[in-house]
């Protein structure tokens, strides 16, 4: 291929060109919404239809870069970007910029990529506890871009309320229980070890430690050593995940515990008919769909209830924007990051610890002026200042600055 063609002049336009690389993530079809709106012309490039080999992959790439001519490349979590350097190879030979946002804890992530491209990245993490320790990788142009709300899908698609989803206090969420055994499967730590980072869990449960690694290092040497020891580094970050993934699930279980004097409606996966099957006093909901369903759910409980996960200690989760977009009134768990995204006890009430839950939701369903008017500051604070668009437009002013 002829240099001419492999060149061309990058961010000329009033608004860049950018090439999304999706892969079914629910994220790629807000960011997708927010171009439209926003006027920025944009490609999809759909590379989690079907398994491809190196040449098709590379074909495509090619053929998407030299047609549209992008400014920069978006993805979400590092979907698309191969493992093995092919991708970033071909960004390198077309002189393209990769923006990568995670969602995810990047270190559970990006341990596991050979290349990272790093002079010609920008990352946006939604944790701001990350950029330190990603601009320690490596990384030099790290930026903190929380999440945020598509208020355009956020919307409700039923009539009539589905009686059986009223609940005077309900929780959306994952028990974690099988995805934590599915990373401890796919780790494949001896029977010790296994046992011994279940331990190791309910510490970091209870620590203030933001990521697993360092934490099983200091305080769990032996633990440490056994995992770090496993050859390939698919296994090591396994480990570590599935460490993460445990102490959620006894975090959210203690927490949805305090929830049961009050009958709380709790819809997720079947683990938590596992995890609660002696206790009484509750009722269970199959997950429901996100865009479907949770528009018309939120509403209908007096209190939708929230517990974080381990993997962002400091960070709050979708579920913060998402509950007051779609009018409902939120309890949840305090995270340090909250108070720079709405203003306590006028925008958003949190609880500091498990113990505070009870008296927090009595309080709170005793007084249904009080939630009506935290859940109407919550949805007017998200609507001008948190939504997709606003994202958007502060990654590519960001991805502007640094390569432009």
């Amino acid at each position: 291929m002829q240099e001419s063609l492999t060149t061309w002049p990058k961010f000329r336009g009033k608004t860049p060109r950018i090439l999304l690389l999706t892969s079914q993530y629910f994220l790629i079809g807000e960011l997708e919404a927010a171009c439209v709106r926003l006027g920025v012309d944009h490609l999809l490039l759909d590379l989690g239809a079907k398994e491809m080999d190196l040449d098709e992959f590379v074909t495509v790439m090619e053929d998407a870069f030299s047609s549209f001519r992008p400014d920069f490349v978006l993805t979400v979590n590092h979907l698309g970007v191969d493992r093995e350097g092919v991708l970033v190879s071909l960004l390198e030979r077309y002189g393209l910029p990769l923006a990568s946002w995670f969602v995810d804890n990047p270190h559970l992530i990006l341990g596991v990529y050979a290349d990272r491209y790093f002079d010609r990245t920008a990352l946006f993490t939604w944790d701001l506890d990350t950029v330190d320790s990603l601009t320690a990788m490596g990384f030099a142009h790290v930026f903190h871009l929380p999440l945020g709300a598509d208020p355009s899908r956020l919307v409700p698609h039923r009539e009539t309320p589905v009686e059986p989803w009223r609940a005077r206090v309900s929780f959306v969420g994952n028990s974690m229980l099988r995805k934590t055994l599915l990373r401890a499967r796919a780790a494949g730590p001896s029977e010790p070890l296994f046992r011994a980072g279940m331990e190791a869990a309910a510490a970091f449960a209870r620590s203030d430690d933001q990521l697993a690694g360092p934490f099983l290092a200091r305080e769990y040497p032996e633990v440490h050593a056994g995992y770090a020891a496993f050859p390939e580094p698919e296994r090591r970050l396994a480990f570590e995940t599935f460490v993460t993934w445990q102490a959620t699930l006894l975090y959210r279980l203690d927490c949805v515990s305090r929830l049961i004097p009050f009958e709380p409606l709790i819809v997720g996966d079947p683990g938590w008919q596992e995890l609660l099957a002696t206790v009484q006093g509750w009722r269970y909901h199959p997950e429901l769909s996100y865009y479907d369903d949770l528009p018309d759910f939120y509403p209908l409980s007096e209190i939708n209830f929230n517990c974080t996960s381990q993997q962002m200690k400091g960070a709050v989760n979708q579920r913060v924007f998402d509950v007051p977009c779609c009018n409902g009134f939120l309890l949840t768990d305090h995270r340090r990051q909250v108070e720079e995204l709405f203003e306590p006890e006028r925008e958003i009430v949190c609880y500091r610890n498990p113990d505070e839950i009870p008296a927090l939701v009595e309080r709170y369903l005793n007084d249904p002026a009080a939630r009506k008017q935290v859940a109407d500051a919550a949805r007017k604070r998200v609507l001008a200042e948190h939504t997709y668009d606003h994202r958007m437009r502060a990654l590519i002013e960001a991805v502007r600055e640094t390569f432009g």
